[in-house]
C-alpha cells in the first residue's frame, strides 16, 4: 500500500505536501501527469519535467503518467495510475475547485483510497504569506483577464500578492489561481534538500496568455539556516 501525493511541482502540491509530512504522514510517492493538451482541466502543463528535480530534492520516488488532457477522458489515466501503484492514501492540492474536488473524491471513493487535500478552502492570502515567507515559487503561466507578460517568471513575495489582490478586487480572480488564471512552479522548500535553478528559460505570450518555460535547469546546494518552520 501506498501514500500518494498528486504532485505538479506548483505551490499547492507542494504546500500540501508538506502539511501532511509535517502531521507525521510519510509520503512514499510522487505522482506527476504530463498532459500533452494546454486546456487540461485536471493537471499542469508548463514544465512538469522539472519535477524530477523537485523529486530528487525531497527524496521521494516518482512515476510520470502521460494523459492526452482531455476533459473527463484524462480521469482514466489518474485511475489508471493509481490503481497500478496501490495507492491507499492520496494527497492533493486542491485548495476550491469543485470540479478537481469532486472528481478526485469520487476516484477515491471508487477505489477505496483515501483522499486528503489539506488546503480545502484555506483563506488565499494566508496561503501566499505562508509560500511567500518559506518557499521560492514562480509564475509559469497566466491566463486571465488582468495578468500581461509581466508576472511570467516572476517569484511570489509580497509585491507579488500586493499586485494579485488587485487583480481579485478589479477582476474577481481567484488569487490561489484555482480558476485556472495562472500556475506556478516552487524552486526551493523547507523539505528540498538542495534548491533549483534556472539556467535557461523562454516566454511565450500570444496576447492574452502566456508561459514561462524552462529548458535547462539543475540542482543546486542551499544554504541552511535556523528557522522557527514546523516540519
Amino acid at each position: 500500500m501506498t501514500n500518494a501525493c498528486l504532485y505538479s511541482g506548483g505551490k499547492d502540491s507542494t504546500l500540501a505536501l508538506h502539511k501532511v509530512v509535517s502531521m507525521g504522514i510519510k509520503i512514499d510517492l510522487l505522482i506527476t501527469m504530463i498532459s500533452k493538451s494546454k486546456e487540461s482541466y485536471m493537471f499542469h502543463y508548463p514544465n512538469v519535467q522539472y519535477t524530477k528535480l523537485q523529486a530528487e530534492s525531497l527524496g521521494i520516488r516518482q512515476v510520470f503518467a502521460k494523459t492526452e488532457g482531455k476533459k473527463e477522458e484524462e480521469l482514466d489515466d489518474l485511475r489508471k495510475v493509481l490503481k497500478d501503484n496501490d495507492v491507499k492514501l492520496l494527497v492533493t492540492g486542491a485548495t476550491y475547485s469543485r470540479y478537481q474536488g469532486d472528481r478526485v473524491n469520487n476516484i477515491a471513493k471508487e477505489l477505496g483510497i483515501e483522499h486528503m487535500a489539506p488546503l480545502w478552502h484555506i483563506d488565499p492570502e494566508a496561503e501566499l504569506t505562508e509560500i511567500e515567507r518559506d518557499f521560492n515559487a514562480i509564475i509559469t503561466s497566466v491566463s486571465a483577464e488582468g495578468f500581461d507578460e509581466s508576472f511570467l517568471g516572476k517569484k511570489i513575495d509580497n509585491d507579488m500578492i500586493s499586485r494579485l489582490r488587485e487583480l481579485k478586487k478589479k477582476y474577481g480572480i481567484n488569487m490561489l489561481f484555482e480558476g485556472g488564471e495562472a500556475e506556478s512552479f516552487v524552486l526551493d522548500a523547507p523539505l528540498f534538500t538542495k534548491k533549483i535553478e534556472i539556467k535557461k528559460s523562454r516566454t511565450e505570450w500570444n496576447g492574452n496568455r502566456g508561459m514561462y518555460l524552462i529548458e535547462e535547469a539543475e540542482l543546486a546546494d542551499k544554504v541552511f539556516k535556523d528557522t522557527d518552520v514546523d516540519l
